[in-house]
C-alpha cells in the first residue's frame, strides 16, 4: 500500500508548494489536494508539477457538473502536460445540497449524468474525437484536444454506491474514497469494484482511501475535532450511509487516531482490505501532524 498526503490547500500557494516539496523529499508517492472552497486542484498541481519534481499529484475530487467534460479534459491535459505526466483525475458527482442549491443544477439521475460525462470525457483525454449525444449531455468535438501528453491521466470515480462502483471499475481506473472506514472498505468498496473491473477485462482498479488522521496522546481531543470539524460528512446521504455500513456514529469513530502502534494497526487493516494507497488528511495540532507525517514516512 502506498502513503499520499492530503496538502493544506487554504494556506498562500508558496507554503502549499513547500508542503508538497517536503512530501517529496519524504518518499510519499503522492500529494492530493480536494476541490471545495479553495484553490482550483488542476491549476494547483500545475503550479506545484513545475516546481516540485517526482511526486504524483491527485485531485480528490473534482465535482464534474460545473464543468463540461471537454473544458475538463483541456484543463487536466494541460495540467498532465505541465506536471511531466504525472495527475491523477479524480472525479465526482458532489451532493445533491451543492449541485441544485449552490450550482443551481439538476441532480436527477445522477449515475446517468456520469456515465455520459465520461463518455466524453475519456476519449478526449485518449486524444480522440468525441461524438456524445446523450439524454443530459452533449459533447461533439471536429477534432482531438491538441495537448501534448505521453499518456493521459489515470481517471478515479469519488465512488460509494453500486451503481457508481460498477462505473469506477468497468470505465475507470479506480477509485477514491472519503470516510470510508477499513471493514467497508473490505467488506463492499474492493470487491464491487474489483468485480467491475474483471467483467470489464480491464486490470485490478486503483482504491485510494482517505481518512483524517492523528498520531496522539490524546485521542479524546483528537476524535472531539474531527467530529466538529468534518460533522457534515455525518449528514450528507452518500458517506452518511457508509457510515452506517461501518457501524460508526459520525466521522470520529472513523478517523484514524491513537499512539503509533494503535494506528499502525488500523492501516495493516486498510491494507488487508485491498487499499492501494491510503491518503492521510490533516487532524490534530500542528505537533501531531508532524509525528503523524514522520510516522507515516517511515512505513514507506
Amino acid at each position: 500500500m502506498r502513503y499520499g498526503v492530503m496538502l493544506d490547500q487554504f494556506k498562500p500557494i508558496d507554503t502549499v508548494v513547500a508542503e508538497a516539496r517536503s512530501l517529496h523529499e519524504a518518499g510519499f508517492a503522492s500529494a492530493w489536494s480536494s476541490q471545495v472552497f479553495g484553490y482550483d486542484a488542476l491549476t494547483l498541481f500545475a503550479v506545484i508539477g513545475r516546481e516540485v519534481p517526482g511526486i504524483e499529484l491527485g485531485t480528490g475530487v473534482v465535482p464534474v457538473y460545473p464543468r463540461h467534460p471537454l473544458a475538463l479534459a483541456a484543463q487536466a491535459l494541460t495540467t498532465q502536460s505541465a506536471t511531466g505526466g504525472r495527475l491523477v483525475l479524480g472525479i465526482g458527482l458532489s451532493h445533491q445540497v451543492v449541485v441544485e442549491g449552490m450550482w443551481g443544477y439538476s441532480f436527477d439521475k445522477p449515475a446517468r449524468y456520469m456515465r455520459e460525462y465520461l463518455a466524453a470525457l475519456l476519449p478526449a483525454l485518449r486524444g480522440e474525437q468525441v461524438a456524445v449525444n446523450g439524454e443530459v449531455l452533449t459533447a461533439n468535438t471536429t477534432a482531438p484536444i491538441n495537448v501534448r501528453v505521453d499518456a493521459p491521466p489515470p481517471v478515479l470515480l469519488a465512488a460509494l454506491a453500486p451503481t457508481m462502483l460498477k462505473l469506477a471499475g468497468g470505465l475507470a481506473d479506480g477509485t477514491v474514497t472519503w470516510m470510508t472506514g477499513p471493514a467497508t472498505l473490505a467488506d463492499h468498496i474492493v470487491p464491487s469494484i474489483t468485480k467491475a473491473a474483471a467483467d470489464a477485462g480491464r486490470s485490478a482498479p486503483r482504491v485510494v482511501a482517505a481518512l483524517p488522521v492523528c498520531i496522539t496522546d490524546d485521542v479524546d481531543a483528537a476524535r472531539a475535532q474531527a467530529a466538529k470539524e468534518y460533522a457534515i460528512y455525518g449528514q450528507l446521504p452518500s458517506y452518511r450511509a457508509m457510515l452506517d455500513k461501518e457501524g460508526a456514529a459520525g466521522p470520529a469513530d472513523v478517523a484514524v487516531a491513537g499512539d503509533e502502534g494503535t494506528v499502525a494497526k488500523e492501516l495493516d487493516r486498510m491494507a488487508d482490505a485491498g487499499v492501494t494507497e491510503f491518503v492521510a488528511s490533516r487532524l490534530g495540532t500542528k505537533e501531531e501532524w508532524s509525528r503523524t507525517v514522520d510516522f507515516l514516512a517511515a512505513r514507506i
